[in-house]
């Protein structure tokens, strides 16, 4: 298909600062067939009326409450009608040329159901950003990190990821996805609210089938943190709740057996450090983030489970404990810690 139609869809809640200082970056990109959406969370700034009065050609899509990132999105994206959607972040400023890229990328290998661009910082442009960096990987507990980040460290970027490669996850700051792949997996998973939504959405996307990829041509910068920062207990809540969910979900019966035991004592000894440090929010964020995941094992929850496609084997999943690797090691880089398995 010659120039895809892409909808750039942008989930905003109370943030009318950066609306007001990346959205004309996005505006001014070059490619030719575009449509900006953005969808408002039930903001109580004036954010829609400075969208109306501002930038009338940008399609403004209203909620009337917050229904946080994942079912946010799940709303909007009914509404948008495109082959092709960007999920980006509001707190993001891209490059005029960041779509092409990636529309490239897809349009020439139709097994790629999603990509990301490379994010780096906004504040240490040369620096990749914790969100995304190059691209997502995971190891065999859960333990997300990227092309460029480990846990909270950052490389600077100086080529050594430029390389377009498949990956497990692709950031939800900047997600690039074929539409039809989006509802095919039913979207993100509502039960999770916020985060590790996308990293649950491209592991399902994979055992369907499709591939996710890193596209490091295509750049963007990420301020990161803009509704809830590193380090705040809620962030902490939903990170660990939802990774547990997200193990559950998507690991076979005995992957399962092996891996979630494992996980939950490392999350004790996390828990442990966090308290004796003088952090005793995060060491509670933690419990009650494990009793949470019980109870929704109990309740039986209704959530999106895979279309397990027999033989998927998903790229960038690392069969090895990125703890040890990381903290007792002392292996600091994601070429350190992948080394052979690149």
């Amino acid at each position: 298909m010659q120039n895809p139609r892409v909808a750039i869809v942008i989930l905003n809640w109370n943030g009318r600062h950066y609306l007001e200082k990346f959205l004309p970056s996005v505006l001014a990109s070059t490619y030719s067939n575009i449509e900006v959406v953005v969808a408002d969370n039930g903001s109580t700034d004036d954010s829609i009326d400075f969208l109306r009065a501002t930038y009338p050609s940008v399609t403004l899509l209203a909620f009337e409450k917050n229904h946080g990132f994942t079912s946010g999105y799940n709303l909007a994206l009914k509404q948008v009608s495109a082959p092709y959607y960007i999920l980006l972040n509001s707190d993001v400023e891209v490059e005029p040329g960041w779509i092409e890229p990636m529309v490239t990328l897809l349009e020439n290998n139709q097994a790629i159901g999603a990509c990301q661009p490379k994010l780096r910082a906004y504040q240490h442009r040369e620096q990749f950003e914790y969100a995304g960096a190059a691209g997502g990987w995971i190891d065999r507990y859960g333990y997300p990190f990227s092309r460029g980040r480990v846990f909270e460290s950052c490389e600077t970027d100086n080529g050594q990821y430029d390389d377009a490669a498949p990956v497990f996850w692709a950031s939800g700051a900047a997600l690039f996805i074929r539409s039809e792949v989006f509802h095919a997996e039913k979207g993100f998973d509502d039960f999770f609210f916020a985060h590790m939504e996308e990293i649950d959405l491209c592991w399902r996307i994979q055992l369907s089938g499709k591939q996710v990829w890193s596209c490091p041509s295509s750049v963007v910068y990420h301020v990161g943190g803009g509704t809830l920062p590193r380090g705040n207990s809620r962030k902490t809540f939903l990170n660990f709740r939802n990774n547990h969910i997200m193990l559950w979900k998507n690991l076979r019966p005995l992957e399962k057996m092996r891996v979630l035991p494992v996980r939950l004592v490392l999350d004790g000894v996390t828990g442990m450090k966090s308290l004796f440090s003088g952090d005793s929010g995060s060491c509670i964020a933690i419990v009650r983030a494990h009793w949470a995941f019980f109870g929704w094992l109990a309740r039986g929850r209704k959530t999106h489970y895979p279309n397990r496609i027999a033989g998927a084997r998903p790229a960038g999943l690392l069969y090895k404990n990125l703890v040890w690797l990381h903290f007792v090691r002392k292996k600091k880089t994601f070429s350190e810690i992948v080394g052979r398995w690149l």
